[in-house]
């Protein structure tokens, strides 16, 4: 018998038991849409935070308070506060640090924003004017934060862009007076937005003078000995090859500044490489999302014993068919090929099935804005590949006892 009618054999069955063949299928539909759907979740995740930490700025390296043995990743909330804007000015002083291009000393806090009836909290951030190309922020409206502004410690702000939005739903939000903490702020500026949150987004926080921050906003907290503290200290390599050589002297003029270079103690700050912190993240959520693929994989499986069962019960009331057919000339190799196409076609299809709703999802999750899903072809096919291999490799047994079948016995069956 040929395989094109085997096939058409093989289908017909198939079609004469729609609700049987859907409910046999639903294992793998459900399986290939929660890999599809789960993968995407968390190529979104990683490409959203790679997204966000990289328009921060290119050839980053951050300074922060607090040794990274003792306190983790910039020292952590609590760590004492060890750096001052002469540390700032002695990092971009070219003899120090040939290989920086731009120094951003930054004093970060939190306040409340008033602006009439309108109200938000929000991260301040005390920088100068080169804060912005270190970051890699641009200006939407108005203009930035002036060194005219950072000597004079003027009280003005530059608002990030969802607090614009929050604050002015009108649009109109430069030359407009705001309330910071209490104190009365006139808007210069609003900042283009990055999109993202979190890692240092700037749409969801202000900036102000350093010098405002630190002598006007948070007095108390930013002198410390007649110093000037600051939280950190973002620095801009000249190049991508700089980034090392930025790193080491950066080390060596901090271990200068706070005397540490000739009795050997441990750094009381620690320097943070924008890649070796993107590598590290990218780690974390690609495992993440192989994790989460391989748990939705498992209910593949789940499918795959679905199609042998309904499969082996399909052999049971089919036996007086097989008994028939093998009567009239089919051979086991028919008969296996037979029931290995249905197994093929409830998979294929199930797989296409569940491949559509999975994308759907992700396009859904996308929609709601919540977070980000970013379906790929490697994944979807994958997933369908994957579903076509268990339904095959499930169908194996049904198939064989189908084939092995005596005709006689099969056709004294009742």
């Amino acid at each position: 018998m040929s395989t094109g009618e085997t096939a058409r054999i093989a289908l017909r069955s198939l079609v004469a038991n729609k609700l049987r063949s859907l409910l046999t299928a639903l294992g793998i539909i459900i399986g290939v849409a929660a890999v599809v759907a789960l993968m995407a979740i968390g190529q979104g995740s990683q490409a959203s935070i790679t997204s966000t930490i990289t328009a921060n700025g290119a050839n980053l390296l951050t300074v922060r308070s607090g040794s990274s043995n003792s306190g983790g990743v910039g020292g952590g909330v609590g760590s004492s506060q060890t750096l001052t804007t002469e540390d700032a000015e002695a990092l971009a002083d070219t003899n120090n640090v040939p290989d920086a291009s731009l120094v951003s000393p930054e004093y970060n806090g939190n306040g409340q924003l008033v602006a009439g009836s309108l109200n938000t909290s929000a991260q301040i951030v005390g920088a100068t004017p080169s804060y912005l190309e270190v970051h890699n922020a641009s200006i939407a409206t108005g203009d930035f934060i002036t060194n005219e502004n950072e000597s004079s410690r003027a009280s003005v702000v530059v608002l990030g862009a969802n607090v614009a939005t929050t604050l002015f739903p009108d649009g109109d939000a430069v030359g407009q007076s705001i309330r910071i903490s209490g104190l009365k702020f006139t808007v210069v500026g609003v900042l283009a937005s990055k999109g993202g949150s979190g890692f240092g987004s700037t749409d969801d926080g202000v900036i102000v003078p350093l010098s405002t921050a630190q002598r006007t906003l948070f007095g108390g907290r930013a002198i410390s000995g007649g110093s000037a503290l600051v939280s950190s200290i973002a620095i801009q390599a000249k190049d991508s090859e700089s980034v090392d050589a930025a790193l080491s002297e950066i080390q060596q003029t901090l271990r200068t500044q706070h005397n540490l270079a000739e009795d050997g103690s441990a750094d009381d700050f620690s320097v943070i490489n924008q890649q070796d912190q993107l590598d590290s993240l990218t780690s974390t959520t690609r495992t993440l999302t192989l994790f989460l693929g391989a748990i939705a994989a498992i209910s593949l499986l789940v499918g795959g014993i679905g199609i042998m069962n309904i499969m082996l019960v399909s052999v049971r009331e089919r036996t007086r068919e097989i008994g028939l057919r093998k009567a009239l000339g089919a051979r086991e190799a028919d008969i296996l090929k037979q029931f290995m196409l249905e197994a093929l076609t409830i998979s294929l299809v199930g797989a296409l099935i569940g491949l559509t709703a999975g994308l759907l999802i992700a396009f859904g999750v996308n929609i709601s804005g919540l977070i980000s899903a970013v379906p790929s072809a490697s994944s979807a096919l994958m997933a369908v590949g994957f579903a076509v291999a268990v339904g095959l490799g499930f169908g194996i047994a049904p198939a064989r006892s189908a084939a092995r079948l005596d005709p006689i016995d099969a056709l004294r069956y009742e």
